[in-house]
């Protein structure tokens, strides 16, 4: 422990965001000792890593996992370990990729709210959350990019590629924490608009239908309503009604993937322009613009209010993000609704 202390007392609390960049063939002259910060703590330590070293392949950083040569207080570890208050990671020399990967664009987003604690945007329609699976940068990785001091920023929650609105992001792990909390109690309050396809009867209905997720043969991600599937409950209230369609506000109770996806299609009513559970006939029609009605070229389904209670004051908050002006524009080509 006297090892510890005056290994620790040496080194200080160096930051990890102030470690040296290196260039695309250099190799860092020594290894690097880093005190975790309480903010920084709770992260596995792979994806801390990805995080502080910036330009080296994922593949390299689990490789020196792999090999024992990151240690976190002179020990070996492996990528699933979650970092405490006060760890001291051993970080080695590490040479860069000598094809430099392409700089992620330091994109801004419409801010809905922030603090020291939160970060909520109103995202649009076609931008993945994070990168992956054919995404190079998503939200994240673009907002990690315009905000380079920021010390911590995780998403809270997620939404499809897309769906636009509200999408909150933590400035804390704190933060983080707490709203995890609350989303996993049932203390928020999530709601969509989106447009149903079809003759809705109802002023407000519940569908509760088990989702289960699998995957495609191609490795694509799906959602199906099975027996076997895990408990799921949407709460539909009609808004607007036009000749073929119905403008809904969808309350989730649930929060499973491509919840309300599914149970309007499942239900009968696919949401106009689902291009994964809707009606791929119409889809393609609505793209065109015609002498009586706009063109839909995504889908129709927004993020547009969120309850919960703020991690830090206690206060009930409520944030709201308008309408997508390209849905807005399609309602108006509907026509006057019939209700």
């Amino acid at each position: 422990m006297k090892d510890l202390e005056r290994f620790s007392g040496k080194i200080g609390k160096k930051q990890p965001e102030k470690a040296p960049q290196a260039s695309p063939t250099q190799v860092l002259p020594q290894a690097q000792f880093l005190t975790i910060t309480e903010e920084e703590a709770g992260q596995r330590i792979d994806n801390y890593l990805l995080r502080i070293c910036k330009g080296v392949p994922k593949s390299h950083i689990y490789r020196i996992l792999r090999s024992g040569e990151v240690r976190v207080n002179k020990g070996r570890i492996d990528q699933l370990y979650r970092l405490s208050e006060g760890d001291i990671v051993r970080v080695p020399p590490i040479r860069l990729a000598e094809k430099a990967e392409a700089a992620v664009p330091a994109c801004e987003f419409d801010i809905i709210f922030e603090d020291s604690h939160l970060l909520v945007i109103d995202k649009p329609a076609g931008v993945a959350v994070h990168g992956g699976s054919g995404v190079s940068f998503g939200v994240i990785e673009q907002l990690r990019a315009s905000r380079p001091d920021a010390k911590f920023l995780e998403l809270v929650h997620r939404l499809d590629r897309d769906t636009s609105g509200l999408l909150l992001l933590a400035k804390k792990r704190s933060a983080l924490t707490n709203l995890h909390e609350q989303m996993r109690d049932g203390h928020t309050d999530k709601r969509y608009l989106t447009l149903a396809v079809g003759d809705w009867k109802n002023a407000r209905q519940h569908v509760k239908l088990p989702l289960r997720k699998y995957s495609t043969p191609d490795g694509e991600r799906r959602v199906s309503v099975s027996e076997d599937g895990l408990p799921s409950h949407t709460v539909f209230s009609l808004l607007k009604k036009y000749e073929g369609f119905a403008l809904l506000e969808a309350e989730l109770k649930t929060g499973r993937t491509h919840q309300i996806r599914v149970h309007l299609a499942s239900s009968g009513f696919p949401i106009a322009g689902d291009d994964k559970y809707g009606d791929f006939a119409l889809n393609k029609a609505l793209q065109k613009a015609d002498a009586t009605r706009g063109a839909l070229k995504r889908m129709f389904l927004h993020a547009h209010q969120i309850t919960f209670t703020h991690p830090e004051t206690g206060k009930v908050m409520t944030l709201r993000a308008p309408l997508a002006a390209e849905c807005e524009r399609f309602l108006v080509s509907l026509g006057k609704p019939l209700n």
